[in-house]
């Protein structure tokens, strides 16, 4: 009888209210705020002018007609800006991910004097919005002659303070005793990192490349700033001017059509690869 009035109460029309208002109904309407807008843009990259510029809603198409995707790859050149960002993103990210991994290290299994104070500076660097950044790096790259050039995008962004700091908390949480039986063994620091440390932190790992890949395929404010010919803009950037040159309300399909092939890469790779990125946050996440 104890166990039946103690079901009654977990299954009573009070928790069943706070379930549904603190819990079901904030989780869909994040989900609805988040997907509403990316399935409107979708569904208007199918759509005619008269079916976007009108006073009657029209939700779906009315045809699956792929003509504004024709157009958004023709009117600019697509395939370039596509293999900019691809080749912006690899070397970036593989560069980042490789300091986060070696700055990481060394702040952890390394001695060397002030090492936390250094490491208090990445938490600095980790707060400051990267606009603040923007003015600078512009003078050295332009000095430099990193205008209108991949490595003038890439080069302003390799620190990661993300990086460095999510794989030091995980570095953290590992035994001492697989780095003291590799030292014992032989190994130096070089051989401890690739062969012990990488090898069981590749969640972490991982988690860190993969945020850095979705980074760096959108970004954004540098590549514009630092680019104004075609033949070196990004993707994102590349949006812009396709927005300049379908500007009237006709384009809008056209620059629908265009966001999507900008995002799609990027949502598939998530929608991949979401969980390492659950398992990678979470497992460095608790120390001791």
């Amino acid at each position: 009888m104890r166990v039946f009035s103690r079901s009654n109460r977990v299954f009573s029309r009070s928790n069943l209210v706070q379930t549904l208002v603190g819990g079901y109904v904030p989780l869909i309407v994040a989900v609805l705020v988040v997907f509403l807008p990316l399935l409107w843009m979708v569904l208007s990259s199918f759509k005619q002018p008269s079916e976007i510029i009108t006073l009657d809603l029209n939700v779906l198409p009315e045809s699956l007609n792929p003509a504004n995707y024709q157009a958004a790859m023709t009117t600019v050149p697509f395939g370039m800006f596509f293999m900019n960002s691809a080749i912006v993103t690899m070397v970036g990210s593989a560069i980042k991910v490789l300091l986060a991994i070696l700055t990481a290290y060394a702040l952890v299994f390394v001695r060397f004097p002030f090492k936390n104070a250094i490491f208090v500076l990445i938490l600095v660097a980790l707060m400051v919005p990267p606009q603040v950044s923007i003015l600078p790096n512009y003078i050295l790259i332009a000095g430099l002659g990193g205008k209108n050039t991949l490595w003038g995008i890439i080069l302003p962004g390799l620190g990661t303070a993300f990086g460095t700091f999510l794989l030091r908390q995980h570095f953290l949480t590992l035994p001492g005793s697989l780095l003291e039986a590799a030292e014992i063994d032989g190994a130096g620091h070089w051989r401890r990192l690739w062969q012990v440390v990488a090898p069981v932190s590749l969640p972490s790992i991982a988690t860190v490349a993969l945020v850095t890949v979705v980074s760096e395929w959108n970004e954004y404010i540098w590549p514009l700033i630092i680019t104004d010919k075609p033949e070196s803009m990004t993707l994102p950037v590349g949006l812009t001017l396709l927005q300049n040159s379908e500007s009237n309300a006709e384009g809008w399909g056209i620059m629908m059509a265009g966001a999507v092939l900008v995002i799609l890469p990027v949502l598939v790779i998530f929608a991949m690869l979401q969980r390492y990125i659950v398992a990678g946050l979470t497992q460095g996440s608790v120390t001791g």
